[in-house]
């Protein structure tokens, strides 16, 4: 059976998330689409910052030669085109979802980890380049795609968790505490929604005439074929109250990127979203191969 790699690709919209959520992604919406890359390499889960009237994007980028992420911060010009990039955090461990955000007087990164074991909370020494881990966020587990949101006096985490498959791609867990850096305190034990339909986050939350809207990814057909908005009717440490809304899927003119869309940034004016493709083409394999004989070469090259 030919390898099968997906293939994601950063588009920033020319509208405010609240007129996504309101009217879909509508094909009128003008979309600029970052370059792509070299083969079998891509960048994802973009997050945004304004900061001294530029937007400062932070990507996921991924090489499939390595099988590792790493997050790039990507300046742009007034046109939204990449003048530079710049890598910004490393780990030995897969990196990717770099939700970036402001707080407290300071700019902070909660990027997903899980194969680390933990959630670390990062925060900007000298924006946007520097950056040094800060806390370490205890939860029941390691945390896939945290996501923080301040409400009401209390930040909440939306996660899942890196169980099995179900819930690597269908879980909902919430984590609630008085303080950013913790300490932490679950919601309830387990998930407070189970669904591959739409239940691991996907993006930023934002206020929709009053209430939270938290993106979630519907996994349902394909890893990240669509994002669902889910309402949040009521949040509060005696529990919460979810309602399912409008499916963002990815339109047949982004073909070949009409795959799947997995997360949703609104950045005041413009939204951030990445689409993918599928590529089938095999050459997957000889990227393993590569990376299985160079391993071999240089443990058979070490004393």
């Amino acid at each position: 059976m030919p390898r099968r790699c997906d293939i994601w690709r950063v588009g920033i919209v020319a509208a405010p998330v609240e007129r996504i959520a309101a009217a879909g992604l509508t094909s009128d919406l003008p979309i600029r689409w970052l370059d792509v890359g070299r083969s079998f390499t891509f960048d994802a889960d973009p997050f945004g910052i304004w900061q001294d009237d530029r937007l400062h994007l932070f990507v996921e980028h991924y090489d499939y030669r390595t099988r590792r992420g790493a997050i790039d911060h990507l300046a742009l010009d007034g046109h939204y085109r990449v003048t530079r990039r710049t890598r910004v955090l490393e780990e030995p461990w897969h990196l990717s979802y770099p939700h970036v955000f402001a707080a407290d007087g300071a700019i902070w990164m909660l990027p997903e980890a899980y194969r680390s074991g933990t959630l670390t909370l990062y925060r900007a020494r000298a924006f946007p380049h520097d950056w040094e881990a800060v806390a370490r966020l205890p939860l029941d587990g390691a945390a896939i795609d945290a996501t923080p949101f301040f409400h009401e006096g209390r930040w909440w985490l939306f996660y899942s968790s890196a169980g099995d498959r179900l819930h690597r791609t269908g879980s909902l867990h919430v984590a609630w505490a008085e303080r950013l850096t913790g300490p932490w305190t679950l919601l309830q034990p387990g998930p407070v929604r189970l669904d591959r339909a739409g239940a691991r986050p996907g993006g930023r939350p934002f206020l929709l005439d009053g209430g939270i809207v938290l993106p979630v990814q519907d996994c349902s057909r394909t890893y990240g074929g669509a994002i669902r908005l889910l309402h949040v009717n009521r949040l509060d440490p005696g529990g919460i109250t979810l309602r399912p809304g409008r499916i963002l899927a990815p339109d047949p003119a982004w073909r070949p990127f009409d795959a799947g869309l997995h997360t949703l940034d609104g950045c005041g004016p413009v939204t951030l979203i990445d689409a993918k493709r599928i590529d089938r083409s095999g050459r997957g394999w000889l990227i393993d191969a590569g990376r299985w004989f160079r391993s071999r070469s240089g443990r058979e090259a070490a004393p």
